[in-house]
């Protein structure tokens, strides 16, 4: 198969390109197929290599195509032996290995498979499991130092629609329902598909578990045709082909380890290299990055901005990297002085783009050939449609947005879901039919490409005025003693809201609180988005994918002013605690635990800290130890 590339400068090459209707420009419409389709390049080239830690990068484990298309059509065999069909749902709790691979794209050949990040708390899985209607559990093995096996057996009598636990290097007892993922693969043929499945482009390839952890879980359904296409228009652009070698760190539970460094790499012949079963939360992959990069001859790798501040710090010694031609970037805004500063640290280019599980993973990107506008995330990819709308309170569409004007981001094409899974979820999200709603704040600009300005629920409202924390950030990362920043809004009992920054700072680095905000106060021009207050914590929070997680700073920042609002109370109390949670009605709540002084009635304390508290908006629950 010829790889055929669209060298994209302007959005006017898009357009051009979008001439020729989609379905007759992709050759595979289902995950199967697409797949096959890369395999058959050559068959005797290698797709994946693996290796435990990064200690031991030079000796990976080395899957050949033939084989690993044969290990994928083994699994789906062996789920469909299990009982699985095309609306039964695989759920899946592993890291990072060749396996989580034939298992996706296995489970998806015979049923739907439901990626789960299992560094959840049991009743988050369970509750996942019980919204997707698993079937089956595939989990890792007992482990020492890992916690999957026994989260898997907590929850798996709680999962009524069970029929079999299915554990990858560990024991099986089928007696018991349990089935080793290594002894039983064998048993199963590896050329065909038992069950003759035609795979329709529209049947339901995945689930992915999307949004808060708290309430019904939010899983996005992609179909065949969602996975298949998403691929395809992948490839058309960045600058990878058949043989090449593309690193993968991020987890295979969330779209970008899955599609970016999973089905669009292996689509067109290209060696995806799974940087271990932590990939990047292993601290020895980090270290020896540029000796992975040296080893491969890696010419791409997908990362979010954390890992990049993470590698900015590694010197790269005598490793030759330059077969390194670009990165992608996303997940989450980009700093401009990080992006700087890494690409004079590595001497290669940075992709920035932008998408979500919703659009089963990529929206837009920076053209690989045209102008990079730093800060921006690029132009939409072709077949995809990118606009921002003014909605209404309701969600419903008011008009589209000037040029340069804030709006919401909306996107519609091939790859974007038909909706949640939980009907609930669903409102409000369609200001257009077919039309999704981000929930991204942005502008697109006269040339076409497009600038996040933040999410509507993490602008800082203060007394009004809107702050973008990005005001606040990009300052903050100038700082050389500064390893990771955000800023997010603060109870304020005049304004609502008044800005605060959390700050991690590198090893070593020995700046105080007071210097850093007075360093903003001359460095950011907005007056009201100085902040109020400056916080050095030890490690700021993240996802299980790197981002920054600004609901738990958030959370934080409320229980900080709650606890110094409540200590008026002195006297009265003998002990006060403070919990600040994700609310699915009221967006946070705070929950606020006092053991009275002796002698001092509970409704006194009631109206007390309804008195203390009269100001503040953030709902709470007053509870008596």
């Amino acid at each position: 198969m010829v790889e055929e590339k669209i060298k994209i400068q302007t959005i006017s090459d898009i357009e051009a390109f979008e001439k020729i209707p989609i379905r007759e420009r992709i050759k595979a419409f289902n995950t199967y197929d697409l797949l096959k389709q890369g395999a058959a390049i050559n068959p005797g080239a290698p797709a994946v290599s693996f290796f435990l830690t990064g200690e031991g990068y030079a000796n990976p484990q080395q899957i050949l195509y033939r084989d690993f298309l044969s290990h994928i059509t083994q699994s789906a065999n062996f789920f469909h032996d299990l009982g699985v069909g095309p609306g039964d749902v695989i759920s899946y709790l592993l890291p990072n290995l060749p396996e989580t691979h034939y298992i996706l794209w296995g489970g998806e050949a015979a049923g739907i498979v439901n990626p789960i990040n299992s560094l959840l708390a049991p009743p988050t899985i369970r509750d996942i499991c019980l919204a997707a209607g698993t079937k089956v559990l595939v989990t890792l093995g007992e482990f020492p130092g890992a916690d999957i096996w026994q989260k898997a057996n907590a929850i798996k009598k709680d999962l009524p629609n069970l029929k079999a636990l299915v554990s990858v290097y560990g024991p099986g007892d089928e007696k018991e329902g349990i089935y080793s993922f290594q002894d039983c693969l064998p048993r199963y043929r590896g050329d065909r598909l038992d069950s003759g499945r035609i795979i329709n482009p529209e049947d339901i390839a995945s689930m992915y578990h999307t949004g808060g952890t708290t309430g019904t879980p939010k899983l996005a359904p992609h179909t065949h045709f969602n996975e298949a296409v998403m691929a395809q228009m992948m490839s058309w652009g960045p600058e990878l082909y058949a043989g090449e070698v593309i690193l993968g760190g991020l987890p295979l539970f969330h779209v970008n380890g899955t599609m970016v460094t999973g089905s669009f790499p292996l689509s067109i012949g290209a060696h995806v290299v799974i940087l271990s079963a932590q990939g990047y939360r292993d601290q020895s992959v980090m270290k020896n990055f540029y000796n992975i990069v040296e080893h491969y001859r890696a010419v791409a790798f997908s990362a979010v901005p954390t890992i990049l501040s993470v590698l900015l710090d590694i010197p790269k010694g005598n490793a030759d990297i330059s077969s390194l031609r670009y990165l992608v970037c996303g997940a989450a805004p980009l700093s401009v002085e990080l992006f700087k500063r890494f690409e004079a640290h590595s001497g290669m280019k940075i992709i920035e783009g932008y998408g979500l599980t919703e659009g089963t993973c990529v929206s837009c990107l920076n053209p690989f050939y045209g102008e990079r506008k730093i800060g921006s995330i690029g132009l939409r990819l072709p077949y995809h449609e990118m606009k921002v709308f003014l909605v209404d309170e309701e969600g419903r569409f008011s008009r589209e947005a000037e040029t340069d004007e804030i709006g919401e981001v909306c996107i519609k094409g091939p790859n974007v879901f038909q909706g949640y899974l939980e009907e609930a979820h669903n409102k409000r999200i369609w200001p257009l039919p077919e039309w999704f709603n981000t929930g991204d704040l942005g502008r697109q600009d006269k040339d076409g490409y497009f600038w996040l300005t933040g999410r509507r629920k993490e602008l800082i409202i203060r007394g009004g005025h809107n702050i973008d924390p990005a005001i606040i950030e990009e300052p903050l990362y100038r700082l050389p003693e500064v390893m990771v920043a955000a800023a997010v809004g603060s109870p304020d009992p005049h304004a609502g809201e008044v800005p605060v920054a959390y700050v991690e700072l590198k090893q070593g680095a020995a700046m105080t609180e007071n210097e850093i905000l007075e360093y903003l106060r001359q460095e950011v021009g907005e007056r009201a988005a100085v902040p109020k207050q400056v916080f050095i914590i030890p490690q700021i929070p993240l996802t299980p994918v790197g981002k920054i997680f600004k609901p738990a700073l958030r959370w934080e920042s409320i229980r900080k002013v709650y606890q110094q609002e409540l200590s008026a109370l002195k006297g009265m109390v003998e002990k006060i605690e403070v919990l600040v949670t994700e609310d699915k009605v009221h967006g946070s709540l705070v929950t606020i635990t006092i053991t009275p002084s002796p002698g001092v009635s509970k409704e006194t304390l009631r109206e007390r800290v309804a008195e203390v508290l009269a100001r503040y908006t953030v709902r709470y629950e007053l509870n008596f130890g």
